[in-house]
């Protein structure tokens, strides 16, 4: 038996760690996850919304992989007969693009006047009057949700068909772009000295001219020349509606059913626009980078401001530009006596477009277009991430099938949305079956570009070091890549879906569903009150998706 009778103080030494306290062990927290943050929350739902939308979509149209198997089908039968293509004669094409050419710079021209002024109005910088602010946001923002081809439809109304009305629609509608794109500009632009400016006591007008102007000048080049490619594609296929141009021949070739020489005019267009966008690459980096530094090289005197051979260049680029120009008015044809004529047509539009007349049939139509439009971008933005995965430098698998498929997106991006519409129509009948496969061509090769260009501007590191650890390709995307690339790809996507809106509304002049064809027959009609309810619906959800945009890169980047 122990000894009970030992001293407490033995007993407590023999039994020292027993009397100590035991020691707890950490509970197990589990595998770790990262927190619930609002951009998480915010991605996905807007994930949850894209697979929602593309669901309704896919069921609204009637969309299963038998009416898409069947449909390629029709396609391919059609495309077997317009081989081989036929092209026209080379004095026709020649007279055809320069037409397209001259309408495009002519209505880049007009909206780049009518922009600058309207930048700096619209612009919180600028010091104006503070009410035509409002306005001038008003002016950007349904001059840039209004489709080129419906402002045509309105001006061929107006004043007849032909090439003056095709540059009067791509002014008008380049001048929501431009503009915005400008302000915005102006908005981040130093403004160190035009505050120096106003304490000398000049006006807003000369702090403008002399401070923010030059400023921004480098900009404004690089908008213009962007939105001059983007209007020469749209030129292309104006004359559809007789706004002149190469889409006049297209448009006859499709009607008379002679589909060999539609094939060899949408070669020539295709040829144009791929050509005409490697020039514009090729200014926009020549033109880009050229901020720093003085305007204008140092002369002898401080009045002398010197002349060298870059300000030679310039002045002479810039004296050519304007004769081209000049010419490009002169070749629309503005008889005085024609534009007078114009006038009472113009008064009987806008008389007419008040009181706006909403009806079911026309929120029908538009919610036809919108759910085509996203749908197809939905759809476009999953395809074009694929082909943007296997095209960018650093999750391409293959070189040389990452080449050829830049090849082959750069092709079918170059070909404007309404040609496929017109195909589709004629292969697969009228509906919005059609539009929405051309819109998810045109969605695919567009996402693509973007998703590839921001995959190649992220930075390397994160997937570098997973990789060197032994991960392998796709775990090191998912972890190191993928969540860089998020702000990137819900913004490229919001932006897509937005042009695919604008564009749906286009392919329903053409047959291919949506509120296109209604907006056509309307003006056709006379019925301009009809036509005023559809810009305003159409103003009003491009309005909305934006601002979705804006809120979503707010929560993300």
């Amino acid at each position: 038996m122990p000894d009970v009778s030992a001293p407490s103080g033995q007993a407590s030494a023999k039994a020292g760690t027993v009397s100590a306290p035991p020691s707890r062990t950490p509970k197990d927290p589990g595998p770790l996850r990262p927190p619930v943050s609002v951009r998480g929350l915010v991605a996905g739902g807007l994930l949850a919304a894209a697979v929602g939308v593309a669901w309704v979509a896919f069921w609204w149209i009637g969309l299963s992989p038998v009416t898409l198997a069947a449909g390629l089908d029709d396609t391919a039968r059609l495309l077997g007969r317009m081989w081989p293509p036929s092209l026209p004669a080379a004095a026709d094409v020649a007279a055809m693009i320069v037409e397209t050419l001259l309408i495009a710079v002519a209505g880049t021209g007009l909206a780049t006047l009518a922009s600058v002024p309207l930048a700096f109005i619209a612009a919180r910088t600028h010091q104006g009057t503070p009410w035509l602010r409002p306005v001038a946001r008003t002016v950007i923002v349904l001059t840039r949700a209004v489709p080129t081809l419906a402002f045509a439809i309105l001006f061929v109304r107006i004043f007849g068909l032909g090439p003056l009305a095709g540059a009067l629609a791509v002014a008008v509608h380049s001048v929501g772009m431009i503009a915005k794109l400008l302000a915005d500009a102006i908005e981040e632009a130093d403004p160190a000295p035009a505050e120096a400016a106003r304490a000398c006591g000049a006006r807003e007008a000369q702090v403008a001219a002399a401070t923010v102007l030059p400023r921004v000048f480098p900009a404004l080049v690089a908008i213009v020349l962007y939105r001059l490619d983007i209007n020469i594609r749209a030129s292309a296929v104006l004359g559809i509606v007789g706004a002149g141009g190469i889409g006049v021949a297209l448009q006859t070739a499709l009607g008379s059913l002679n589909y060999h020489r539609a094939a060899g005019i949408i070669c020539v267009i295709v040829a144009l626009v791929l050509l005409l966008e490697l020039l514009s690459v090729a200014l926009r980096r020549r033109t880009s980078g050229k901020t720093e530094g003085t305007a204008l090289p140092a002369g002898r005197t401080p009045y002398d401001v010197g002349w060298d051979r870059a300000r030679v260049l310039r002045v002479a680029g810039a004296t050519i530009t304007g004769v081209i120009f000049l010419a490009s008015l002169w070749s629309l044809g503005p008889d005085p006596g024609r534009l007078s004529s114009a006038w009472p047509n113009l008064q009987s539009v806008l008389t007419g477009m008040w009181p706006p007349a909403f009806s079911a049939d026309l929120l029908m139509a538009v919610l036809e277009s919108l759910l085509m439009a996203l749908g197809a971008a939905a759809a476009g933005a999953a395809c074009g991430l694929v082909a943007a995965l296997l095209t960018a430098t650093g999750t391409a698998p293959w070189r040389p099938l990452a080449a050829a498929l830049r090849v082959l997106l750069v092709v079918v991006r170059g070909i404007p949305d309404l040609v496929y519409a017109l195909l589709f129509v004629a292969a697969l009948g009228l509906g919005p079956f059609a539009g929405f496969l051309a819109l998810w061509i045109s969605c695919t090769a567009l996402a693509a570009k973007f998703f590839t260009d921001s995959l190649e501007q992220l930075d390397p590191l994160p997937r570098e070091a997973l990789t060197s650890v032994g991960a392998g390709r796709w775990q090191a995307f998912t972890a190191g890549t993928w969540p860089q690339f998020v702000p990137a790809f819900t913004g490229n996507g919001l932006f897509v879906a937005d042009l695919a809106l604008r564009e749906s509304v286009v392919l329903g002049i053409a047959g291919a569903g949506g509120v296109g064809y209604l907006m056509q027959e309307s003006i056709a009609t006379l019925r301009y009150d009809t036509t005023a309810a559809i810009i305003i619906a159409i103003a009003v959800v491009v309005y909305a998706i934006e601002t979705l945009a804006r809120a979503a890169r707010r929560h993300l980047l």
